[in-house]
């Protein structure tokens, strides 16, 4: 059964709802793109239905960004990323991320979520992931009972990590 989240940025000039068959916030993204836009730590996704998603107010303020995957010598971009990340330019606040390998998938920011407050915890058995290690410092911290991951997880793909309760579970 989905539920429905419900989101905004920081200053509300942005606000979106979109359902989640997967409302916990299992993952926590160590990439240099998370890292970059998210802090330190990196940022955490939740895995949200890309055809409810629904812009309530401020759809003419979003901005996108398509990170850079190489420079060149000069830092001239050469090569981007698929995915592309929503953010207010007015706060600054991360929203959500696309990546059309996963059409059906959203992956709202938990920092962006509103409701339901708070967002269900991991369920008893399950992990929080620590993802894409393989792009940080190996002295960046892991999350106590985090499971890290050089790069994603095993399975054909995303959606694949949801197999209990919406949580991954080796």
């Amino acid at each position: 059964m989905p539920v429905l989240l419900e989101g905004s940025c920081h200053c509300k000039a942005i606000k979106y709802t979109v359902e989640s068959n997967t409302p916990v916030p299992y993952a926590l993204c160590q990439c240099s793109i998370c890292r970059k836009a998210g802090g330190y730590m990196g940022s955490v996704n939740i895995m949200g239905n890309t055809k409810t998603l629904k812009i309530i107010r401020g759809e003419d303020k979003i901005k996108k960004y398509t990170a850079v995957k190489t420079f060149d010598e000069n830092d001239i971009p050469k090569e981007r990323w698929n995915s592309e990340r929503a953010f207010c330019p007015e706060c600054s606040s991360m929203l959500w991320c696309y990546d059309d390998q996963w059409p059906d998938w959203i992956y709202p920011f938990a920092s962006s979520i509103d409701k339901p407050d708070p967002l269900p915890s991991i369920p008893e058995g399950a992990h929080l992931m620590a993802i894409k290690r393989d792009s940080c410092s190996p002295t960046l911290p892991i999350p106590e009972g985090a499971k890290a991951y050089q790069g994603y997880p095993p399975g054909k793909g995303i959606e694949e990590w949801h197999k209990t309760n919406g949580v991954w579970v080796d």
